[in-house]
């Protein structure tokens, strides 16, 4: 755990369609329920700027671009979240919750991309400036199952959301490789990450996160 902020420094991983989103919205929910401060961000995203950045990174009809200009642009979105949003919320001591971290490049670009993970390594060292998450809650799922939930959530998305599917379209093999990526980060890095079995109903899994997460509350000073 952190003992350089007063604040707890929360993520969660996994691939497209897991369920990461729905569980991180309903344990903000519940921390919310109790009385805790929590800030809820999101990647690429979060801040004004990191939304702008979104739209050229998830837009279906941007597939000619770069694998190195994508992971400029996540880290270019990063930096704004972390500068912006992230550390001043752990500095006031608030419980902060991310969609996608650092965690997620190594897996997408990284290993789906073949981008090697040191060049990752070195933009996390600038844009986060040594930023690491308390805990990464990474939701386990097949990936066969993770892009049929994926593709069935994008038909039904209206609004501004509508359209940003192009990691979504990627093939079977970069969705594979980016599992087998976050499979070695946990092997790896297995005091921070908490893995959750994400094939179950909503509640159990939801169930399954809070038993891991309400623990580390007393850590939040």
């Amino acid at each position: 755990m952190s003992t350089t902020r007063p604040g707890l420094f929360v993520t969660f991983e996994g691939i497209d369609g897991s369920g990461k989103t729905t569980q991180l919205r309903l344990l903000a929910q519940r921390l919310g329920e109790l009385g805790h401060e929590v800030v809820v961000s999101c990647e690429p995203g979060g801040t004004a700027i990191g939304k702008q950045i979104r739209k050229i990174l998830l837009d279906a009809n941007n597939q000619e671009l770069a694998p190195t200009a994508e992971l400029l642009l996540y880290f270019a979105a990063r930096a704004q979240n972390v500068e912006e949003l992230i550390l001043p919320s752990l500095d006031a001591g608030k419980i902060v919750l991310v969609d996608r971290f650092t965690d997620s490049t190594l897996a997408y670009q990284a290993a789906g991309r073949g981008l090697g993970e040191e060049v990752v390594l070195q933009l996390d060292r600038i844009a986060c400036r040594g930023l690491k998450p308390d805990v990464t809650f990474l939701i386990d799922i097949d990936v066969e199952t993770s892009l049929a939930r994926a593709r069935a959530r994008n038909e039904q998305t209206v609004g501004e959301e509508a359209g940003q599917t192009r990691m979504d379209e990627q093939t079977i093999e970069f969705h594979r490789r980016v599992a087998a990526a976050y499979e070695r980060l946990a092997a790896r890095d297995a005091e921070r990450f908490r893995r959750i079995d994400g094939r179950t109903s909503v509640e159990e899994v939801a169930a399954q996160v809070w038993a891991a997460f309400s623990p580390l509350l007393e850590h939040v000073r």
